[in-house]
């Protein structure tokens, strides 16, 4: 069974009346449960937990990890930042959604600002399924509409990914790269757009659909592959005499 944790900073269901009535046990919960529904074996984290959550023993534990964040990114430890990346770098899945574009984990994996255009005005939304043979595309038509989203735009500062999954359309004429594939390391990476905490988009069963997915998708394999570095002895004989030149 596929090990999920799902983290969220876990601040605009505690401090906005509007928030807490779409996610009254906050935005973890709602995915968390989500997940469990279909098959996952699931746990959250959040900012306020020590070391957020997110100790070695908790990713030692986990296949996947999703991230969702938006105003207390600077509040992450830097710590747990780096530890976070090397359990990635090491296999493990991470799903970065929405606003976690600018986090600093997704920022650290990337290497470039993430930075990217938006408007919040209540806009419908039209996700196009790009690449409808991967994995994370399996069972949800040619597109997704969602008929309110806060609009990001163009251009998306990250690198091309490896696979483009999603394309947006927006109302108000923008596109934008909303569901992306990445490789670092041994793990797999996913930035999916959608989930601005204003909207109820986390309880869309299309939007759980990819959000399981990518779980799916991003999960290390039962056996991965050992890889060693540093200084390595020839193979062949580099001499005449056995030795190396």
């Amino acid at each position: 069974m596929t090990r999920v944790t799902v983290w969220n900073e876990y601040v605009h269901e505690q401090e906005n009346d509007a928030v807490a009535e779409i996610y009254p046990d906050g935005i973890h919960e709602t995915i968390a449960t989500a997940l469990d529904d279909r098959g996952f074996e699931t746990r959250t984290a959040t900012l306020d937990d020590p070391e957020h959550g997110l100790t070695e023993a908790v990713l030692d534990d986990t296949d996947v990890l999703t991230w969702w964040g938006h105003t207390a990114h600077d509040a992450v430890d830097d710590a747990v930042v780096a530890r976070v990346k090397e359990r990635v770098l090491d296999g493990m899945g991470l799903l970065v959604l929405h606003s976690g574009h600018y986090s600093k984990i997704f920022r650290e994996l990337m290497g470039t600002t993430c930075d990217l255009k938006w408007r919040e005005a209540g806009e419908k939304e039209r996700l196009w399924v790009v690449e409808p043979g991967h994995p994370i595309a399996d069972g949800i038509g040619e597109y997704i509409e969602l008929p309110e989203a806060e609009m990001y735009g163009e251009r998306f500062d990250v690198p091309a990914p490896d696979t483009l999954v999603f394309n947006s359309w927006f109302e108000g004429g923008e596109v934008f790269r909303s569901g992306c594939c990445y490789r670092r390391g041994a793990g797999r990476i996913f930035y999916f757009r959608p989930g601005h905490e204003t909207y109820p988009i986390y309880h869309d069963e299309t939007v759980q659909q990819v959000l399981a997915n990518a779980c799916e998708w991003a999960a290390p394999g039962a056996d991965p592959p050992e890889t060693t570095f540093g200084n390595a002895a020839p193979l062949e004989s580099l001499g005449g005499d056995g030795t190396e030149r």
